[in-house]
């Protein structure tokens, strides 16, 4: 796994944060520092998958990335179930396929090249994964992903949410973010890396409070939302669709 060191060096001209073959090198390295728990949110993604994949359905994996939930969900999902993984980079993808491949990958499967922010067609499914992926897609466009998601799913079907939030209070948010920080400190993330990562995410990585997202789960059409994880500024929620 090669090292994070995106943000090591000072930036001169700061950009938005993009998916690019740099960032799919060492995607794996960045998000377990960046994000806590990690593993155990995989972990306890392939159980919930594993117990939600219906025979003859697909499981989608929505901004699949490099393809850590995929291959986490190859060791509990049937064999017989086929995986579809849907990014908007195509580095991020081509890293994917070359995981998939090393990995021994048996299922069928697919990789798909997407914006989450256009229509996503989702058919004959039993699970669809939203890993960190939802708090990119702009908010004007999240309530119409949403929507293709809760239409494609099977009677029965979930899907699994992860998201970075927002704090319910402007004070107890400040101090999640304060701890957030302390844990990337503790990952050996530079203050300089903590900083320009920040700004480069200012614009396009935008969080909800965990309430918005339920809200916004129900108003979609699910019977049920159940929170699986929570860690400061960050939740897991699995919703049903009745």
């Amino acid at each position: 796994m090669d090292k994070d060191q995106v943000f090591k060096d000072e930036i001169l001209k700061p950009t938005d944060f993009k998916f690019t073959s740099t960032v799919a090198n060492v995607f794996d390295d960045m998000v377990n520092r960046s994000v806590p728990f990690y593993g155990e949110m995989q972990r306890m993604m392939s159980e919930l998958a594993a117990d939600h994949a219906k025979p003859g359905s697909l499981v989608y994996d929505l901004g699949c990335a490099t393809g850590a939930t995929m291959i986490g969900m190859d060791t509990t999902v049937a064999e017989d179930i086929g995986f579809i993984g849907i990014d908007d980079s195509q580095e991020m993808l081509d890293k994917c396929q070359s995981k998939l491949e090393a990995a021994n990958f048996k299922r069928p499967f697919e990789l798909q090249v997407a914006d989450l922010n256009q229509e996503v067609q989702i058919d004959n499914a039993s699970v669809v994964i939203l890993c960190l992926t939802l708090q990119f897609v702009r908010p004007i466009s999240r309530a119409k992903l949403l929507k293709s998601v809760f239409d494609g799913l099977n009677s029965g079907g979930v899907l699994i949410l992860i998201e970075k939030i927002l704090g319910e209070e402007s004070g107890m948010n400040r101090d999640f973010i304060k701890y957030y920080y302390d844990h990337k400190r503790r990952k050996n993330y530079t203050e300089m890396e903590i900083s320009q990562k920040r700004e480069a995410l200012e614009n396009i990585l935008i969080p909800y409070k965990l309430s918005e997202n339920l809200t916004l789960l129900s108003e979609t059409g699910f019977s049920h939302s159940e929170v699986f994880f929570k860690w400061y500024n960050f939740a897991g929620i699995i919703a049903v669709k009745k």
